[in-house]
């Protein structure tokens, strides 16, 4: 069992770090379906399907989430069985030893994570939450941009690499929401590592290997609601007085340890097989002068993609693991450095624009914040307005020009005679743009396009 657990974490480890570095083309086709299965983004994307498979597995087996599915668990475990080699090589054989639950610090967090995710206070459940903390590690690793992700993803990774090294799951269990969620459930799993008093010589192998702390061997106990299912503790025990049984019954049937690989087989089967169905430094022009990039620019209203509903609803339910960032090929996603939507992604064209047939974040949001849509749906997405800046337009200077009108993909933008010569300035019809923002980023005045786009509170015209 401790095999399977190990090679369905390594592998459900690997693919979501391939999806969310982004370098994988295509990745999302054939990986999107493991961002789906993560617990948070399910809740707040309101996928039901995913929450009581969740819920099932767990009350059925205990939090194998947290050691097969969650990377930041995964990744906790690799840590933490590093510094167990290094430990015993040393000569310490008891890395690890029980220890009570820290309740004011795990609940605590809990509550004031819950207070959070209704007030809407998005940075606090961004910083919390695994999934997206281990999402902006990765995402600042492939996609290295100086600023408050990276800031926040290095403090993260240490914090979380130090409790791992020394205390082995003391993160998942007094500070990450999802375990604690989890815990209440997990307390009355039905099959689950069960000690056995007689045969139990009390030599606290299995207390000194349990990288959840929570094997109290003087007592026979185990605290269910933070042991995450690793089964270091079946294969330490040398006096078969450990078993993975049902936990309701004083004696245990001869097929109990098969009846429980069996739970544990179909219950990750069910949990997979259920949702699988479902820089460049300078440029310059021909002549050698050096172009200006494009400025970012402060936008009244924030620009977020075709496929959330509004703005409001985008941030309400963004967790910012920065999937959407990572799978966007067309550079036009990003962390946002505003207080109200920290690390939340935004929509900016200095880099890019939003073509109109790529739906790639779409695809892969598990939060809901971006609903699934195809490319003919999203030219029904009105994210923003183009406006122009007359004074900026090149026209202004008698050069001929029309790159916007050209390259707009709904024909919103039209050329008309500035006066009797035949330079034209460009006008925007406002109820037929979309805000792709083709107009923004080929623009050729610099630093500053002559036409830029504002974002729009709601998206969905009518």
């Amino acid at each position: 069992m401790k095999k399977l657990r190990i090679t369905l974490g390594v592998l459900f480890f690997l693919g979501i770090t391939l999806l969310l570095s982004g370098i994988v083309p295509g990745a999302e086709r054939w990986l999107g379906w493991m961002s789906k299965l993560q617990f948070l983004p399910a809740v707040m994307g309101v996928n039901l399907l995913v929450i009581a498979i969740m819920l099932v597995l767990t009350l059925l087996v205990g939090r194998v989430y947290c050691s097969v599915i969650c990377p930041m668990g995964v990744a906790q475990d690799g840590i933490s069985k590093l510094s167990v080699i290094l430990k015993r090589a040393r000569g310490n054989r008891k890395p690890f030893h029980y220890r009570k639950e820290n309740k004011w610090l795990r609940y605590g967090i809990w509550l004031l994570f819950i207070a959070a995710l209704i007030a809407g206070v998005q940075a606090f459940v961004a910083v919390l939450a695994p999934y997206s903390a281990y999402g902006r590690m990765v995402s600042s690793a492939f996609h290295f941009q100086p600023g408050t992700v990276v800031i926040v993803a290095a403090v993260t990774l240490l914090v979380v690499g130090l409790l791992a090294w020394f205390t082995g799951r003391e993160y998942c269990n007094s500070i990450c929401p999802v375990g604690t969620t989890l815990s209440f459930f997990s307390r009355f799993a039905l099959f689950r590592p069960v000690i056995d008093a007689d045969k139990c010589k009390n030599c606290k192998l299995c207390e000194h290997n349990c990288k959840a702390s929570c094997i109290d061997i003087a007592n026979h106990k185990i605290d269910y609601s933070r042991c995450v299912d690793c089964f270091d503790c079946l294969d330490s025990c040398k006096f078969d007085a450990l078993k993975f049984r049902f936990a309701f019954c004083k004696e245990e049937p001869a097929t109990t340890a098969n009846a429980g690989r069996r739970a544990f087989l179909t219950g990750a089967a069910l949990g997979m097989g259920a949702i699988a169905l479902k820089a460049q430094s300078k440029k310059v022009d021909g002549g050698f002068a050096e172009i200006l990039p494009k400025q970012r620019l402060d936008r009244e209203i924030p620009i977020t993609p075709p496929g959330s509903k509004s703005v409001k609803d985008f941030y309400r339910r963004c967790t910012a693991c920065q999937l959407c960032v990572s799978a966007c090929p067309n550079k036009v996603l990003r962390p946002s450095t505003c207080l109200d939507h920290l690390m939340q992604p935004e929509m900016g064209y200095e880099d890019g624009y939003c073509r109109p047939e790529c739906t790639a974040c779409s695809q892969l949001c598990p939060s809901g914040a971006i609903i699934k849509i195809t490319p003919e749906e999203k030219t029904q997405y009105h994210i923003g307005t183009a406006s122009v800046e007359r004074s900026l337009c090149v026209a202004e200077r008698g050069v001929k020009c029309g790159n916007c009108a050209r390259h707009c993909p709904v024909g919103a933008i039209s050329m008309i005679k500035k006066d009797e010569t035949d330079i034209r300035i460009p006008v925007v019809n406002e109820e037929r743009c979309i805000g792709c923002g083709a107009c923004e980023n080929l623009c050729p005045a610099r630093p500053v396009s002559a036409i830029t786009v504002n974002g729009r509170h709601n998206h969905l015209e009518g």
